[in-house]
């Protein structure tokens, strides 16, 4: 095992420094084992590993390939400014994609973050979020029909929250108590964001408040794809 993670630091870091560019052929499991003096086997569960980590990718009877990993994009963590409107002013082929609004059953969780009573109805809305057409991100906010009546209907178009706000004149607002956690992603999540299973995902997870009214807007739970990013904080 240890054998097997010195090869994979090394390849890594070789991909990274350039030695390796995106589409470039790596070594073969046997010119690999040669190398490392390891078995071919051992150079197998190496490149492997380094496919589900989302490092290459393999064409069957020709070897293993450098997976052409997308840029890495400066995540802000602070302020108001929305991701939309990042992405967009720094250049990005960026779009956010309205993927459900859908009711959630047991909305227990929810009632005291968003100040609402059991009675009322919570539905969670889904962005996925792309750049040159690849998923990067899923923002998943959290509201109450009660604050926003026409959520039922309107819930399906929205493809950005901060529009969504303005548009409802709720135009001062603040984000508030954040939590930062990292986490595997489910098979879900996976086939979702399209990463490999050991990819981890930063969950952030937030409320915004109208400063206005001072009532809550929303409960939002965003999971980016650890690959993608940069963290500003």
């Amino acid at each position: 095992m240890v054998e097997e993670m010195e090869m994979i630091d090394h390849l890594i870091a070789d991909i990274h420094a350039g030695k390796y560019k995106p589409s470039d052929k790596l070594p073969s499991e046997n010119e690999l084992a040669d190398q490392y003096k390891v078995p071919r086997m051992t150079a197998r569960k190496v490149y492997n590993r380094l496919q589900e980590l989302g490092y290459v990718y393999s064409r069957q009877g020709m070897g293993s390939y450098v997976k052409d990993r997308l840029q890495q994009i400066p995540l802000v963590l602070t302020g108001n400014t929305s991701f939309s409107r990042k992405m967009i002013e720094l250049g990005y082929n960026y779009e956010s994609r309205n993927i459900y609004c859908e009711e959630v059953e047991d909305h227990s969780l929810f009632t005291q973050t968003l100040g609402v009573d059991e009675k009322d109805s919570v539905f969670k809305i889904g962005r996925l979020r792309l750049v040159d057409q690849k998923p990067i991100a899923l923002h998943t906010s959290f509201v109450a029909e009660s604050v926003f009546p026409d959520i039922r209907t309107e819930g399906s178009r929205i493809t950005s929250m901060y529009d969504f706000y303005q548009e409802k004149g709720f135009t001062e607002r603040a984000y508030e108590k954040t939590i930062l956690s990292v986490m595997v992603p489910t098979k879900y999540e996976r086939e979702l964001l399209e990463c490999a299973g050991l990819v981890p995902l930063l969950v952030l997870e937030s409320g915004c408040r109208d400063l206005v009214a001072g009532k809550m807007l929303e409960c939002t739970r965003t999971l980016y794809r650890s690959d993608c990013f940069t963290y500003v904080l």
